[in-house]
């Protein structure tokens, strides 16, 4: 008898399937859909979950448009709006997963977790009392976060302890800060790194620039690398921040009149003078590149790193009736020379894999001066430069071997750490020798550094080619510094050190001149 159900609800289904393809009525389409999805629900050899089914089919349709349509569940439209409002409810620490354990990397100051005395390499071993090990930090971050003044309970396992630690924390509200990295590379050149484009990105901007300024800033590094994109009014007014009146920022065309508008500068923008160096990667997608394209393309900075990803489509927010949403491509955006950087997706592969198309397939187009500039394939560089890293450096960083070394140096667990006294209150400029020797925060990683690196591989088993390392020590050096800095005094200084001896800001900081012409 279940043979025979089995075999009428799929000949059920084939009628169905081809009475779907061969109706050319819109409505009598979305009928057949319905019918398919209850077919599924009342003959499915197990019980499916409605909602999932009709989320993964709205999800499976979308891609036949193009790679940026998406659907919005309403948990992830919930992350949308908490990512674009600049604010979350949760603890307020930084995790990250390392094999199976959830890894704390830091506690924000002044959050519930700090206030707690959560600490970095503290492992969170359970949430609601189920273990973290099957789940990713993605996973994770969604159960941490939850309504204002809601109550998470967290088991904490703490290298030392022998009994794990129990913490039932209450949620606050945490903000998401858009612009996190400030500081001065030079005495007159400043560092502004945007990690993505949110409500609070032009005012976060506006209070590090003011900062700058005040220590002597006479030109900007504005770091766009890895920044995945945002909301498109922030780009139009970033862009504003350096551009005279009347310039073109971007323009948008889409198949309906509405959605085609031209952008352009306003009056009274404070540093439409000052000498600016963009950088990018292959991880700047979308509002980055308007920004980058709107300064290339007015002779207004240089850019420098690695071609842009290539995300020259507008989506608008359709919200539906279920609290979901549908982000939609409505319009194709335009670099103020008149290039659409989109990068090609016809072939889906080479799109995934972010194949770049050769430059005599890419659209040419001039800057205000009469420079050559490519569409098609993202925003390339004025001066090509890349952070890269060889075969052991990933291999550590995966293993988030750095930062467990820093962790064990600060614990005075390694021969090194003996020698020294990490920073009082009273003394949080630098970690002092016991003797006469001072290690300030841009500290030499020298030999006796990576001698005790080595020995730390060793008794944690990694096993390692001496030429292999050789390969990659200077990298290492940089990655032990970084960590080492931030785990002593801040993530910032940790990231300020890293970025003195990143090869890619260095040569923003030799270009500086040029972008002064």
């Amino acid at each position: 008898m279940k043979k025979k159900a089995c075999a009428v609800a799929a000949f059920l289904f084939l009628l169905i399937n081809a009475s779907l393809w061969n109706s050319s009525s819109w409505s009598e389409g979305i009928e057949k859909v319905a019918e398919i999805t209850e077919a599924v629900k009342a003959y499915y050899y197990k019980k499916v979950d409605t909602r999932d089914l009709i989320f993964e089919s709205i999800q499976g349709m979308l891609p036949m448009l193009d790679p940026h349509s998406y659907f919005l569940s309403p948990e992830r439209l919930d992350n949308l709006k908490e990512d674009y409002k600049g604010k979350y409810y949760g603890l307020g620490i930084m995790i990250q997963k390392h094999g199976d354990r959830l890894m704390v990397i830091s506690p924000l100051e002044g959050t519930p977790a700090y206030r707690l005395g959560i600490q970095p390499g503290d492992i969170i071993s359970h949430i609601e009392g189920k273990s973290t090990k099957p789940i990713t930090s993605y996973e994770a971050m969604l159960e941490l976060r939850g309504e204002k003044g809601t109550k998470v309970n967290i088991t904490i396992v703490r290298e030392g302890l022998e009994e794990p630690l129990e913490f039932s924390i209450v949620r606050e509200e945490i903000p998401l800060h858009s612009v996190p990295y400030a500081f001065m590379l030079t005495e007159d050149i400043g560092y502004i790194y945007i990690r993505n484009f949110s409500t609070t990105t032009t005012r976060e901007f506006e209070e590090k620039m003011k900062g700058l300024v005040g220590k002597g800033m006479k030109s900007l590094v504005l770091d766009f690398r890895d920044n995945s994109g945002g909301t498109f009014v922030q780009s139009l007014e970033i862009s504003d921040e350096f551009l005279p009146e009347g310039a073109v920022i971007v323009s948008i065309k889409g198949r309906k009149k509405q959605y085609n508008k031209l952008f352009k500068a306003s009056k009274g923008n404070q540093y439409e003078d000052m000498p600016v160096v963009v950088l990018i990667n292959r991880g700047s997608a979308s509002a980055p590149e308007i920004v980058s394209g709107a300064l290339q393309d007015n002779d207004r900075a240089i850019i420098v790193g690695e071609t842009s990803f290539g995300k020259g489509l507008v989506q608008t927010i359709f919200p539906v009736s279920i609290d979901a949403a549908l982000a939609l491509t409505t319009a194709r955006y335009y670099t103020p020379s008149g290039r659409s950087i989109q990068r090609d997706y016809t072939n889906l592969e080479d799109w995934i894999l972010g194949r770049e198309a050769t430059p005599e397939d890419r659209e040419v187009t001039y800057t205000n001066k009469g420079r050559k500039v490519l569409g098609q394939g993202g925003i390339s560089p004025d001066y090509e430069a890349a952070l890269t890293y060889k075969r052991m450096t990933y291999i550590l960083l995966s293993r988030g071997t750095f930062f467990s070394y820093a962790r064990k140096f600060i614990e005075k667990e390694t021969e090194l750490s003996k020698k020294y006294t990490l920073p009082s209150e009273k003394e949080p400029e630098y970690v002092q020798h016991q003797g006469h020797t001072e290690i300030q925060k841009n500290v030499v990683i020298g030999p006796e550094f990576i001698e005790d690196f080595k020995a730390y591989l060793n008794s944690i088993g990694f096993s390692y080619d001496d030429e292999d390392f050789k390969e990659a020590e200077s990298e290492i050096k940089r990655e032990i510094k970084r960590e080492l800095v931030s785990s002593i005094w801040s993530i910032e200084e940790g990231i300020k050190a890293f970025r003195l001896e990143d090869e890619v800001v260095q040569k923003a900081v030799e270009l500086m001149d040029k972008a002064k012409q």
